[in-house]
């Protein structure tokens, strides 16, 4: 990734430099035009806007912009001018109540060259906070968290509707969440 952000950096020194020479050329550009035109005229008050060259100073000056918004996108992790990043999301949006590999771990019950071995001390947290749970609330939340289905998945498995699902999975996060702030088991 870093050396992206050092390419797209030499990038925007490149297009600076070209910037400069063209505002350089246009300065002298319309140096001698207003020299010419002076001569020629015999007035003092002379002034040129040197045109031809806008149009490519304009490109150049766009291409350095968007260098710039691609740095700052790589640089910060996301949108540049955007107020509110997945960091500063309420706690609820963002707050995962349990490791999702041990739940699907703990859904498969294998441990057999898995990556998230369970210990019995881990089975039993799992186990008295899903314990809480209504039948139709467990069944939801295991399926979206331990087997990975979504919530259209869901719904179609269990014959009911998506807001339904959405529904019973919010509610047995809620219970779990209570149950962890209440369980000494939960806590060790």
């Amino acid at each position: 990734m870093q050396d992206l952000i050092n390419g797209y950096k030499e990038t925007r020194k490149v297009l600076q430099r070209i910037q400069r020479n063209l505002k350089d050329s246009d300065d002298a550009v319309r140096v001698v035009r207003l020299e010419e035109a002076k001569r020629k005229t015999g007035m003092a008050k002379i002034t040129t806007n040197g045109g031809e060259h806008n149009s490519e100073r304009q490109i150049i000056a766009e291409m350095i912009g968007d260098t710039e918004f691609v740095i700052e996108w790589l640089e910060t992790g996301r949108r540049p001018g955007n107020k509110r990043g997945i960091e500063r999301r309420a706690a609820y949006q963002r707050e995962k109540l349990m490791d999702p590999v041990r739940m699907q771990a703990f859904v498969a019950r294998s441990t057999a060259g898995s990556p998230a071995n369970l210990t019995e001390w881990q089975l039993g947290q799992i186990e008295d906070a899903l314990c809480g749970l209504s039948e139709r609330e467990r069944e939801c939340y295991v399926l979206a968290y331990g087997q990975c289905f979504s919530h259209l998945e869901i719904a179609e498995i269990l014959g009911i509707s998506k807001g339904n699902v959405y529904t019973l999975i919010k509610r047995a996060q809620e219970k779990i969440t209570q149950r962890i702030k209440n369980s000494l088991f939960l806590v060790g």
